[in-house]
């Protein structure tokens, strides 16, 4: 790697133009300016250090996650609204259009779910679990972001790191006897090669 540097930097001196494939061994992202990029448009550090194929993971994570937000706080809302309806009712309405009727699964009177106190229970307990839905999606969504960030450092840290065959790890079990105390011994031995 250092002979073809070597060998561009003497081709800049002497006035020569380089190729492409010469100033793209040159290129080399900065890691801060990776990182500022990603913090400020998601997936923008990915595409900064040309991983372009970590785009579509970025952005339907996002959507992903924007999408359990939306249904989760549809559903909270829903549920609020008929939670709070049946409180303020001091009698029970069978008017469809009333927000605890039309929440009811299709076929189901308040009778059958157990009565007014059980369906008011049942409609507060789901009314938490998903406000709690909404804001551990709320939280997925800054988890992803916060992930997008740290990977687009990481990703211009180890830009030039060598994955080449040299780097192996041999795992070679290794069988010892000892003849003068009769002892026999095994270890595994790793040899590190690069």
């Amino acid at each position: 790697m250092s002979q073809s540097i070597d060998t561009v930097s003497r081709q800049k001196m002497s006035g020569s133009t380089l190729s492409a494939a010469d100033t793209l061994k040159l290129w080399k992202p900065n890691p801060s300016r990776a990182t500022w990029l990603a913090v400020i448009v998601p997936g923008m550090g990915q595409i900064y250090n040309r991983s372009y194929w970590k785009l579509p993971i970025v952005y339907g994570a996002f959507m992903g996650c924007a999408y359990a937000i939306l249904w989760n706080g549809r559903m909270y809302d829903d549920y609020k609204e008929a939670y709070r309806d049946i409180l303020t009712d001091t009698e029970l309405s069978t008017d469809p259009a009333r927000s605890y009727n039309a929440i009811l699964p299709k076929g189901y009177t308040i009778e059958t779910m157990g009565g007014r106190s059980q369906y008011t229970s049942t409609l507060n307990s789901r009314q938490n679990k998903y406000r709690r839905y909404r804001d551990i999606s709320i939280a997925a969504t800054v988890g992803v972001y916060i992930l997008t960030i740290i990977d687009a450092y990481v990703d211009a840290q180890l830009f030039d790191f060598d994955i080449s065959p040299d780097l192996s790890l041999n795992i070679e079990p290794q069988l010892h006897y000892e003849p003068l105390h009769e002892q026999k011994s095994a270890e595994i031995k790793l040899a590190f090669t690069f």
